[in-house]
């Protein structure tokens, strides 16, 4: 466990408008949280927001500026810095009285927090000079959390001039946001998830900031959200033979997440938090030997000394044992609690129709959707009223969604220019497709539903920072999108921060009674429904790569299986009884898991 954290777990990127703030609500208390900057709309409207609240001069970025993307992004990115230094140099000057906001910084820290002994101390002396000199190294030691930002990859839409040709690779939408955040005055990491991006990776040697300046020290750093041990490896090397340092390995399970769900092969959060811990010094020195060669090829400053990499997790974290075993057991930096937090006003942006939604839901109000235009299976909620929004188009007889920001713009089956398979454009056109086939009523469903099923995401992501901060609508379109994981099911009610961060720290329990198994079991069971969904796919006729697909992913299902029933007796936190039911469970699975090839033999073979 890294011990220089302020915090031990930051709260990870939400949606486009979820965490579009979050720093301002909670960087002061040195809660590290992340950004999306990929609507550079929504960005453009919460920096005139943000102006207006605090006061500070406003003056639009119009879109058909120049380069208006980037410098939106860089505007708020740069104010938010600014506020939060504010709000911070603030928290720092005010007296130490119970129930302010000087207080709730330390009272917000874990027990086991050196600074936060030091504040119980400070506490007991009687004043005098004694205590105001406590005080003193207390408003010292405090710091802001990191303002860091979120690009997903593969959103990268090439963009066009007025004249219909395309414009340079750099005004693509992930080099847009990437140029809007190296621009920006924020001494703090960028995150990049979903995947490999041959050119935005390249792009990133152009900005001298993600370098060691002469002191070894990096301004913005490189964090990359993987799956695997492989892909962390793989891509590390990437970045390291360019000279470019990856500081954090951001590991997430594949399903057990909120958003859009990568599921990977079969491979459980356990045997891969187990493969980084037995490899990460071999990881590091490997990684740090490419990186100094690269620098010294390019004539720029090297490291002093070795840095480090952090391992983080996040994905289905529910208990403050689940917490403690992850950091003391395989030695993770910090945690990310997503999902929970969308119930904590004073940290997230959700509107109060959705907010009461999520803290009266069900769990079957959870569940692996394909509403993504990407394609790829997406975390959903079925009492969002973009969800209702979609049944009422459909049963108007005009499904799909108005297409203005295209940023999900990719299909070209009927059209030159891409468009996007949530659009009201693309549903009709794959209907009318569809209606030629003269299927019976059930295959014709079938497929219908699944043209349909496709949302539209840049809008409804996005508008529940609108509709929370009385700005004016996108397009006057009002339909919430909320994409939760599958673990929020096991918590209710409208929460206070301090209430959150007490749970995560094991000071309160803010579970609901839902019976709730181990979040390792809880990721299993989602891979076994999501193995035995893509098997009911296939029949014997299935393509050699289909049947290889599943046989590892069955076959690394059935290893992780034994790898938590060896790993039970390290698992000290929790009671004997927990790890009797955990051990069950896993016994239960393996055996459904061995039965559940047999209808299908060519997986047998």
């Amino acid at each position: 466990m890294n011990n220089t954290s302020i915090h031990h777990f930051h709260i990870p990127v939400m949606g486009l408008a979820f965490t579009i703030d979050t720093p301002l609500k909670v960087a002061r208390f040195g809660i590290s949280s992340v950004i999306s900057v990929m609507d550079d709309e929504l960005v453009e409207k919460m920096r005139e927001f943000h102006s207006g609240q605090s006061g500070e001069t406003f003056v639009p970025i119009l879109a058909k500026e120049d380069d208006s993307r980037a410098k939106r992004i860089t505007a708020y990115l740069d104010l938010v810095n600014h506020l939060v230094n504010q709000q911070t140099e603030k928290l720092r000057s005010l007296p130490f009285e119970a129930g302010n906001s000087l207080a709730k910084y330390f009272e917000l820290l874990p027990d086991t927090s050196p600074l936060k002994q030091t504040y119980n101390d400070m506490l007991q002396l009687p004043m005098g000079q004694e205590k105001m000199a406590l005080q003193e190294v207390l408003r010292g030691k405090i710091v802001a959390g990191s303002i860091d930002v979120n690009i997903m990859s593969k959103v990268d839409r090439t963009n066009m001039a007025k004249d219909g040709t395309p414009l340079p690779k750099e005004f693509s939408d992930a080099l847009t946001a990437f140029r809007g955040y190296a621009n920006s005055t924020l001494d703090s990491s960028i995150i990049f998830s979903a995947g490999y991006n041959p050119r935005l990776y390249g792009y990133i040697e152009n900005f001298s900031d993600f370098y060691p300046d002469e002191q070894g020290y990096l301004k913005k750093k490189i964090i990359l959200k993987v799956s695997d041990y492989r892909s962390a490896i793989t891509q590390g090397k990437i970045f390291a033979k360019k000279g470019l340092w990856v500081s954090e390995f951001r590991i997430e399970s594949g399903l057990n997440c909120g958003g859009h769900a990568f599921a990977t092969d079969g491979l459980l959060l356990g045997p891969i938090m187990e493969e980084f811990k037995k490899n990460k010094e071999t990881l590091t020195e490997e990684l740090f030997r490419l990186c100094e060669s690269a620098l010294q090829a390019k004539a720029k400053p090297t490291y002093i000394t070795r840095p480090e990499i952090k391992i983080t997790v996040q994905g289905g974290i529910g208990t403050s044992l689940e917490n403690q075993f992850l950091q003391s057991y395989y030695q993770a930096d910090s945690t990310g609690w997503g999902s929970p937090f969308l119930l904590v006003p004073e940290a997230t942006n959700v509107d109060e129709e959705t907010l009461q939604q999520l803290a009266t839901a069900e769990q079957d109000d959870y569940y692996l959707s394909y509403a993504s235009p990407l394609g790829i299976p997406f975390n959903n909620f079925r009492k969002s009223s973009s969800e209702k929004q979609r049944l009422e188009r459909i049963a108007k007889g005009r499904p799909g969604s108005p297409c203005y920001k295209k940023m999900l713009s990719s299909n070209t089956e009927f059209t030159t220019e891409p468009i996007c398979t949530a659009s009201r454009e693309y549903q009709n056109l794959k209907i009318n497709q569809l209606k030629e086939k003269n299927l019976d009523v059930e295959a014709y469903t079938v497929e219908f539903n699944a043209i349909v099923e496709k949302d539209c995401l840049c809008e409804g992501l996005g508008t529940a920072a609108l509709i929370k901060s009385h700005m004016p609508l996108s397009h006057q379109l009002k339909a919430v999108t909320i994409c939760p994981g599958p673990n929020l099911a096991y918590f209710s009610e409208v929460r206070t921060l301090k209430q959150m961060v007490d749970h995560i720290y094991g000071r309160i329990n803010l579970l609901n009674p839902l019976k709730r198994s181990h979040m390792f079991v809880n990721e299993l069971r989602l891979y076994v429904t999501y193995l035995e969904n893509e098997m009911k796919k296939y029949t014997e006729t299935a393509h050699v790569n289909q049947t290889r697909h599943l046989k590892t992913f069955h076959a690394n299902l059935l290893h992780g299986i034994e790898y938590y029933k060896q790993l039970i007796p390290s698992i000290k936190f929790e009671s004997s009884q927990k790890m009797q039911e955990m051990k069950e469970e896993l016994n239960t699975i393996n055996s459904y898991l061995k039965s559940l090839t047999q209808p299908y033999s060519f997986l047998c073979n």
